[in-house]
């Protein structure tokens, strides 16, 4: 236990994040306890401070619904937190679908099946027009288009509420990640994480590599759901530029050279 901690230091990190902000949720619903209520859409933090999904309301304003004050409020909090740490922080660290993904993935690691699929069939370009088509159904049919369909809201409201059609979702996600599309879900379709890339494209909070330490062993790539963000491996010391990071540092762990790393980038310095 001791040596898979060490190993997998931010991966027991992510867990622990994912699994103790589901579990507030759950203890709000069962006890009324006020430290976290409400969903990820919606919550209130002790019963005070409010927290709104930034998607889910600027689909509203599309939609053409009134947003009352306290909704307004708790979309610049999400969005302002996001904006400097990172927006994909919640793909990796807050989003219950991220466990379904992550073990869908280690199962295409064990079957060798990244060896048969060579190429990915599918743009990661599909998450932006998914963005789009959402905000435009939002706009003609009156309502929250994708917050109807999000597997991201059935999942987490299933756990804290109970689960229903959450299987469903869980179990579509888990056998389209495993057998059609390697990080299908996550890394292609959801238009959530395609927001929060924007979001957190300059961002502060970013992975930084050093050619000067690294190996070239492409490790970092294959382990990353998003490796088209190391595209300076074997190349340049520069930090991971893109927004579709999710700063979940398995790259990280796997360096045995010690060339990759957290760092807090200064934006405001000269280039």
């Amino acid at each position: 236990m001791i040596k898979m901690i060490l190993k997998n230091p931010y991966l027991i990190l992510r867990r622990v994040s994912q699994i103790s902000i589901m579990t507030l949720y759950i203890l709000a619903n069962i006890y009324g306890l006020t430290i976290l209520q409400g969903n990820l859409s919606s919550s209130l933090i002790f019963g005070t401070i409010p927290l709104s999904d930034p998607l889910a309301v600027l689909q509203m304003i599309f939609a053409g619904a009134l947003i009352s004050t306290n909704i307004i409020v708790g979309a610049s909090i999400i969005t302002m937190f996001y904006f400097f740490i990172g927006g994909r922080v919640f793909c990796s660290w807050i989003c219950p679908i991220n466990l379904i993904t992550d073990l869908s993935s280690f199962i295409r690691r064990k079957l060798r099946f990244d060896t048969i699929q060579k190429k990915q069939p599918a743009s990661r370009n599909i998450r932006y027009w998914v963005l789009a088509l959402s905000l435009i159904l939002s706009t003609i049919l009156g309502v929250s288009a994708f917050e109807f369909i999000s597997p991201i809201s059935m999942v987490h409201r299933g756990l804290v509420f109970g689960l229903g059609f959450g299987w469903a979702a869980i179990l579509i996600i888990f056998l389209f990640d495993l057998f059609v599309l390697k990080n299908g879900w996550c890394g292609h379709i959801c238009p959530l994480g395609g927001f929060y890339s924007l979001v957190g494209k300059y961002s502060f909070l970013k992975v930084t590599h050093n050619h000067i330490k690294c190996t070239e062993c492409m490790k970092c790539k294959e382990v990353c759901h998003e490796n088209q963000v190391l595209s300076m491996i074997g190349k340049e010391s520069i930090p991971v530029l893109s927004g579709e990071c999710t700063n979940c540092a398995r790259c990280i762990e796997v360096c045995e050279d010690e060339a990759l790393n957290f760092s807090i980038i200064n934006r405001f310095a000269k280039k």
